[in-house]
């Protein structure tokens, strides 16, 4: 059974090997030359700060059998920068990296965005994913959010079946969402009433 929860300083440990998939997938140059340990060791420290968990991002993980098998991080776009200067600061005090982690600006700043989302490659394909979606919309409306937005990359097949999933069934239709599709940037919003 797959229980949907907040994320809690104990399971930064098993969230920071999920959010490096996504680092992975996205090829960073910047992070080429950073060891998998080390980076691991920063997120790891990010995923038990207070701004990632509680006061300007939330932290929702799946859970099956006491492991973390997914992730999902998103936060109102107003707090991008204070979000961001965790991994900055965090990157900026290890040896292994030769500068500090600067993340692009990727919201509008209008909208509850999802940052984040990953699922354990051996529990992919099990609904985990879409159980983690189903979670959002709730912790967007706590932090006064009407709009959802995310970015997917065309070219991770895996992020394209968020292109194809029917988020009306997922989301409540008082809910807008934003789908930001890239190649680069096609923007598209859309609405379900």
């Amino acid at each position: 059974m797959i229980v949907i929860r907040e994320a809690q300083p104990a399971d930064a440990g098993q969230i920071a090997p999920l959010i490096n998939l996504i680092f992975d997938e996205m090829q960073l140059e910047e992070l080429e030359d950073v060891p998998e340990p080390d980076l691991e060791k920063v997120i790891t420290m990010a995923y038990r700060t207070r701004s990632y968990l509680a006061s300007d991002a939330t932290t929702v993980v799946a859970e099956a059998n006491g492991q973390v098998v997914g992730v999902a991080f998103g936060y109102p776009g107003e707090n991008e920068a204070r979000v961001d200067e965790v991994l900055r600061r965090l990157s900026n005090k290890s040896a292994a990296f030769k500068q500090p982690f600067e993340a692009e600006s990727e919201t509008d700043g209008d909208e509850w965005y999802l940052d984040s989302i990953a699922v354990s490659p051996d529990f992919q394909g099990h609904g985990v994913g879409s159980q983690l979606l189903k979670a959002l919309p709730a912790y967007a409306q706590r932090d006064g959010e009407s709009v959802m937005g995310l970015i997917v990359d065309f070219e991770n097949p895996g992020a394209m079946k968020l292109n194809h999933v029917d988020t009306s069934s997922l989301w409540p239709k008082r809910m807008r969402q934003r789908l930001h599709l890239t190649e680069k940037l096609v923007a598209t919003s859309f609405c379900s009433t």
